[in-house]
């Protein structure tokens, strides 16, 4: 127990060590960065005012201590050892005064060759550093960069209404799992992320699974910019520094389709006739249909009994077009899906005004068609 215990708390201490690191930059045209600059994800290890070897660099251990490193510098051009990704790169860069301190002059470095590139230094965490630099990666990455683009007009309206009829549908939907506070590994959020879609799937909703992708989400202590913002530098109503949160998005389809019905009332019908429930997944599906109600004409019945044959839900997607889907986990495990209790609202306000009420179902391989 005491090894385990040493052996967790030299994690913890390794998680929570700190590097200079490039936060962000200023430069405004992010598709104009390239790799002999300083990128947002930089591990800067060390300086040297000439390119020699790397005896010669001054390590980097803090980013006032940099700081102060530079101010003393009397030329303006210097080399930087960084380490991007599994390699270390040497840098041609400027030193420069920087300006968003307000307090105390602070120096950073800039780009040789471009005077907007102008770095902001900050004390990062590694796992920080490696999502920054991933982010850098695709944007400067010579694979994505093709031929010049041009714009071609395109008729959405005709396709839509070709391609998709009923505009209300979302063909295909998606949940977004994020870590739990002190998780620095992706695998456990990518188990969580795929124990809740085989329990869902198990417990009967007809999910089909496209694709699992990891997406950043940026925050901090007064707002939330965008990557795009950190991209040019535009935080400056933001609480230094930021937090890139790396979550797991599973995008999958409600069903081999959605089917779309209506729930029409007769005068006199004070029920729609449908009894629901949620799942412990989030999902709103129908337990119970009365007989000669609204939702039996509509169908639900038939439906409800096919579904109970195949051992599956009838699960609802869609009301009056809005969805009633899970769409995340936060980092304290508790699913966000659709108020139960707002749905039974919205059924018992429709009928009160003898108002019609759309559908869609989840639908599975092979079913009845109405």
């Amino acid at each position: 127990m005491e090894t385990q215990s040493f052996l967790f708390k030299k994690k913890a201490m390794e998680s929570a060590e700190t590097l200079v690191c490039v936060n962000r930059v200023k430069q405004e045209e992010p598709e104009e960065w390239d790799e002999s600059m300083p990128l947002p994800g930089d591990i800067i290890e060390g300086f040297s005012e000439n390119d020699g070897n790397d005896d010669l660099f001054t390590p980097a251990k803090g980013r006032s201590e940099l700081s102060s490193q530079l101010r003393k510098i009397k030329v303006e051009t210097i080399w930087v050892k960084v380490r991007r990704g599994n390699g270390t790169l040497k840098l041609r860069v400027r030193i420069v005064a920087d300006k968003s301190s307000m307090l105390h002059k602070r120096y950073t470095i800039r780009a040789a060759r471009d005077d907007r590139h102008v770095a902001v230094l900050g004390d990062l965490t590694l796992e920080q550093c490696t999502t920054l630099q991933e982010m850098s990666r695709r944007i400067v990455n010579v694979d994505f960069r093709g031929f010049n683009r041009k714009e071609v007009k395109y008729d959405w309206k005709k396709t839509v209404g070709t391609y998709l009829p009923d505009q209300g549908s979302t063909v295909v939907s998606s949940m977004l799992f994020m870590p739990f506070t002190g998780e620095y590994y992706i695998e456990a959020t990518i188990s969580r992320c795929m124990a809740w879609f085989s329990a869902a799937v198990s417990s009967g909703a007809p999910l089909v699974f496209v694709n699992i992708q990891t997406e950043q989400t940026v925050t901090s202590e007064k707002t939330n910019p965008t990557a795009k913002e950190i991209c040019r530098g535009k935080q400056q109503n933001t609480t230094l520094p930021v937090e890139l949160v790396q979550g797991i998005r599973l995008w999958f389809l409600p069903g081999v389709e959605e089917v779309s019905l209506e729930m029409i009332p007769r005068p006199g019908e004070t029920r729609f006739g449908i009894e629901i429930k949620r799942t412990d997944e989030g999902f709103i599906c129908v337990f119970s249909v009365t007989e000669g109600s609204a939702a039996d004409r509509a169908g639900l019945q038939q439906l409800l009994a096919e579904a109970d044959d195949k051992k599956l839900l009838l699960v609802i997607s869609r009301l009056e077009g809005k969805s009633v889907m899970p769409s995340s986990v936060d980092s304290d495990g508790f699913i966000h899906c659709c108020d139960h209790n707002e749905i039974k609202d919205t059924l018992t306000s429709a009928i009160e005004g003898m108002d019609i009420v759309q559908l869609h179902i989840m639908a599975w391989p092979n079913q009845t068609r109405l």
